[in-house]
């Protein structure tokens, strides 16, 4: 492998969180009167900061948010990720037979992180490698996440390589200077490409693509 450090994405890359956050957000957004559905928020909403879906949010409903809108959103997804959140599929085993250090960087804030990772058991496989937009007020597709996670790690952008499964993600590798692998599905593989991104569909075969670049 010719990468010396390894930067995952949180959310859809190690913890099957996204259809957890993505129902939530929608049915939050049409209590208040937007009309919208789980295939409009995963073109529209994943990868993006918070605060980005919550502008969407108010020019569908023409309103703003509530005050208390973020601090119930947090509430709800953080219960239901307690009795449903799971590892993505084969995880566990790529983290695993990884020999070179990683760590995660994410859009989320670190109390997030710390809960999805401790309750799929991976936080151990991360404890002091754990990277949030939130503690440098920069999201993606900004690279600066990256960059900073690298620096931190002891490496440059050229020894890295990111795996992310959005496109917001994969546009703040690509501005970086980064390598990325994009973790894809049917309606997003090409979009990646586009992007720069070498598409892999299921981690089972992430390693061998590591290995062989």
């Amino acid at each position: 492998m010719k990468y010396k450090c390894i930067i995952f994405d949180c959310d859809g890359v190690l913890v099957d969180s996204e259809k957890i956050s993505s129902k939530v957000l929608v049915d939050m957004a049409n209590a208040l009167g937007a009309t919208i559905d789980m295939e409009y928020a995963e073109l529209n909403f994943t990868g993006k900061s918070l605060e980005s879906v919550f502008l969407i949010i108010e020019n569908l409903t023409g309103k703003k948010l509530p005050e208390n809108h973020e601090r119930d959103y947090r509430d709800q997804t953080f219960e239901t990720f307690k009795s449903e959140l799971q590892p993505i599929k084969g995880i566990h085993k790529l983290l695993d037979g990884i020999s070179v250090p990683f760590c995660v960087a994410s859009n989320g804030p670190v109390d997030k992180m710390l809960l999805n990772l401790s309750i799929t058991n991976l936080l151990d496989k991360f404890e002091n490698r754990i990277f949030s937009a939130y503690q440098i007020k920069r999201w993606k597709p900004d690279p600066e996440l990256f960059l900073h996670a690298a620096k931190e790690m002891g490496f440059t952008p050229s020894e890295c390589v990111v795996i992310e499964d959005s496109m917001a993600g994969i546009k703040a590798a690509r501005k970086g200077g980064f390598d990325v692998f994009g973790f894809a599905n049917k309606h997003n593989s090409e979009d990646f490409e586009k992007e720069g991104a070498t598409v892999f569909y299921e981690m089972e075969n992430l390693i061998e693509l590591l290995n062989n670049n």
